[in-house]
């Protein structure tokens, strides 16, 4: 309703000329965002590649279809209409203009596209009383859900099941270059850094508020180091490591976190509960660390837990022995 009196014209009160020149942009754009696509996925996934390629082919020969419609139907001066003029048309997230968008999330985003542009003509159809609208509201359906077959075709065409084994292998690799490294090593950082200082106070003061400040202000400290350090030491263009931001909100926000898994129990006023908690929660983590070594890192879990109990006990023991001294 309201819609009605914004700056934008409600898809109900489109002429068919207006429709038609809709219809006509949005394959346009739709062309576009899959050549972007093709683009950002031609060096490291050039079979996905060439599947984004063939369908943006495929929104051209449609535009073109579409184009020859109205110049029969209507002239040669085509109304500029776009998605955003119009209230009631299906709306699409600018996803595609983020510089390190996955190969899923791009393969997940053109199904989006296609099934909501299909859904959103066939529905417009239905609720249009003329003929000659519905006959090519309907006709517009249609070839959305052609584009999805189209594309099923490409990606057989494409993507062996070798060829779509080794990009997902590929696109595993970057989810753990920019994602779980970077994470990993915050989490190791802020849950073994941490120990001594926290502990430390612990029995120096044994005051359990003290203990949470100073556990508070180590893990946030050592959470924006460690961040603003992994996305200024490499900008991830010759490592391949993916974005600098992203990895360094990995490492800044696990460094943080490990460090206050075992200050927060110290918000419990009883020193030996609050620190027997601690202790509990430092072991879940040390175990969590080296779980995640083996799943990811495919590092040996023997290896990885003798490496990360052993090296989160000497910490400990250090602060411990410093603050009971």
């Amino acid at each position: 309703m309201l819609s009605r009196f914004s700056s934008r014209r409600h898809f109900d009160d489109l002429s068919e000329q207006e429709i038609l020149a809709l219809a006509i942009s949005s394959e346009e754009d739709d062309a576009r965002i899959y050549r972007m696509f093709a683009a950002k996925l031609r060096e490291e996934f050039p079979a996905s590649a060439a599947v984004f390629d063939g369908m943006a082919e495929e929104e051209d020969g449609h535009r073109s279809r579409l184009i020859e419609m109205f110049r029969s139907r209507f002239g040669e001066v085509i109304p500029l209409i776009r998605r955003e003029h119009v209230a009631g048309y299906y709306a699409r997230q600018p996803v595609w203009l983020e510089p390190d968008l996955g190969l899923d999330r791009i393969r997940a985003v053109a199904h989006q596209m296609e099934e909501a542009a299909g859904k959103f003509y066939l529905a417009a159809a239905q609720r249009t009383t003329d003929a000659r609208t519905r006959d090519l509201l309907g006709a517009l359906a249609q070839a959305e859900a052609g584009h999805e077959k189209r594309a099923d075709a490409l990606e057989a065409q494409h993507l062996t099941d070798d060829v779509r084994e080794a990009e997902d292998a590929g696109a595993r690799r970057q989810f753990i270059l920019t994602w779980v490294q970077p994470g990993l090593a915050g989490l190791m950082d802020g849950s073994v850094s941490t120990l001594a200082p926290i502990f430390a106070t612990a029995f120096a003061t044994e005051n359990t508020m003290t203990t949470f400040q100073v556990g508070l202000a180590a893990s946030v400290g050592a959470g924006i180091s460690m961040g603003f350090t992994e996305a200024a030491h490499d900008d991830g263009v010759i490592s391949g490591r993916g974005s600098p931001w992203k990895r360094g909100l990995a490492s800044g926000v696990m460094t943080a976190l490990g460090g206050l898994g075992h200050a927060l129990p110290y918000l419990i006023p009883h020193f030996w509960t609050a620190t027997t908690v601690a202790m509990i929660v430092v072991f879940v983590e040390l175990w969590a660390i080296a779980w995640i070594q083996n799943r990811f890192m495919e590092t040996p879990f023997l290896r990885a837990t003798f490496q990360v109990v052993l090296g989160g006990a000497l910490v400990f023991a250090a602060g411990a022995l410093i603050g009971g001294g």
